[in-house]
């Protein structure tokens, strides 16, 4: 096959690299025989330049490096030193891997403590012993190892997924349901634009990154679903289009019948199918089939493994636990009582991270609200709050990452950007954000 096949190829950026070598080449082919050859390091990426055709061989890739927009350059890397995956035992893995199944960090190769190695990276140069990453340069049966910073365990076993096991994970280029367990390699939009790798912020920053999310195999530029949208999607390539569906078929085979969840509450609930339709408060749950007294985009056509039928309480979008809207047109929805599947009461004081009582200037905020850290969801016009981290129903770039001291948990309304008081964006479509239904802790003291 051709040379190129073994690269990925990302067009209009540029990476800042330590060790590169610089050539004169005709092309992008030449360029990467000259990366093949390198002798000076291992080459695990190259640039060409189209105006001056200048090709600079890379001793680094994106991951482990910044990247960014320039619009001659093409970035080529190869595949073996992306994937998060082994074929076979794992001799060829080049991953980032760096901590055993137990979850103890790695050794660093070329360290002497605590573990003085029999394997380091002058003895053997093309083991790919970088950093502390897993690797498997005496070929054991049991695949990619490490020696480890416990100074009680010399070495252990990574748990690396195989590269099989992931990419026909749904038995081909298919999905099931909304496709969130899709977990295949097509990285273009449904109108051909190449997908943007999630682990860069070029040319579209957002808060997909597979550090925050690493339960949702966001890998190299594979269209996902991360956020529980309609179907897989990516950030493009593109800097004027942000991001776009993918096309993917859904699989022949059907999807798994909803009715055989949950009738009790376990975790979130993600999986509860029992039959409650009423809110812990007493109202009656709307139809998810209705848009009426609240609109919303919770279709049951559109989230098939979603189990929203008539209108029974449901957690379609990751929630702290099941939920409904209420026919009751002055409150838009709110949490059902669902009992627990090992016989607790469900309250308050049993959900992680909330507080049993939240004092009252917790209830309050001072100032614009940019200290508030309380724990209210609900805007003035009773609207829910859209998780901070999420992208549905609104894409934004208010996200934890980008505020790390913005205090964005959950869906908690928070004041990020010196907005005039808390606020959140929020889950109706039509509705981007609003202000949170908080008082002033003024308006407290003065009652």
């Amino acid at each position: 096959g051709d040379i190129l096949d073994d690269y990925l190829r990302t067009g209009g950026v540029w990476i800042l690299t330590r060790n590169k070598q610089f050539y004169k080449t005709n092309n992008e082919k030449e360029c990467a025989e000259k990366c093949e050859a390198e002798r000076n390091f291992t080459c695990r990426a190259f640039l060409f330049t189209r105006k001056k055709l200048q090709c600079l061989t890379l001793a680094e890739n994106a991951k482990t490096t910044v990247m960014f927009n320039s619009t001659d350059a093409v970035l080529y890397e190869k595949k073996i030193y992306l994937l998060q995956c082994k074929k076979g035992i794992g001799k060829d893995y080049r991953g980032t891997e760096a901590k055993t199944w137990r979850g103890i960090p790695c050794q660093k190769w070329a360290e002497k403590t605590p573990h003085k190695p029999n394997y380091t990276p002058e003895k053997h140069p093309n083991a790919g012993l970088d950093e502390n990453y897993c690797r498997n340069p005496d070929g054991d049966e049991n695949g990619p190892w490490c020696y480890t910073t416990d100074p009680a365990t010399r070495f252990d076993y990574c748990n690396i997924p195989e590269c099989e096991g992931q990419v026909t994970h749904t038995g081909e280029e298919c999905m099931q349901c909304n496709g969130e367990d899709y977990h295949g390699e097509v990285s273009r939009t449904k109108s051909g634009l190449e997908c943007q790798r999630w682990d860069a912020q070029e040319p579209h920053m957002h808060g997909f990154t597979p550090k925050h999310f690493p339960e949702k195999d966001l890998k190299m530029n594979y269209c996902r679903n991360p956020d529980g949208e309609l179907r897989p999607w990516c950030f493009t390539t593109s800097p004027t289009k942000r991001w776009e569906y993918c096309n993917i078929p859904h699989c022949t085979t059907q999807p798994p019948v909803s009715g055989l969840g949950s009738q009790c509450l376990s975790g979130k609930g993600e999986d509860y199918r029992g039959r409650i339709a009423v809110t812990e408060s007493g109202n009656t749950c709307q139809h998810w089939n209705t848009q009426f007294p609240h609109r919303h985009g919770w279709i049951p056509d559109g989230y098939p493994c979603k189990g929203l039928e008539e209108n029974y309480c449901r957690n379609p979008d990751g929630e702290k636990r099941p939920w409904c809207y209420t026919i009751n047109s002055s409150v838009r929805w709110e949490y059902c009582a669902i009992p627990h599947c090992d016989g607790r009461e469900q309250g308050i004081a049993g959900m992680s991270n909330v507080p049993v009582q939240v004092p009252l200037s917790e209830e309050c905020y001072r100032g614009k609200g940019q200290s508030y850290r309380g724990i209210t969801s609900i805007t003035v016009s009773g609207k829910k709050c859209q998780a901070w981290s999420s992208m549905f129903p609104h894409r934004h770039e208010k996200t934890p990452d980008r505020f790390p001291n913005a205090d964005l948990r959950d869906n908690y309304c928070r004041n990020p950007d010196g907005d005039s008081s808390p606020w959140c964006f929020t889950t109706d479509p039509s509705v981007r954000w609003d202000y949170c239904n908080l008082k002033r802790c003024d308006d407290y003291t003065q009652q």
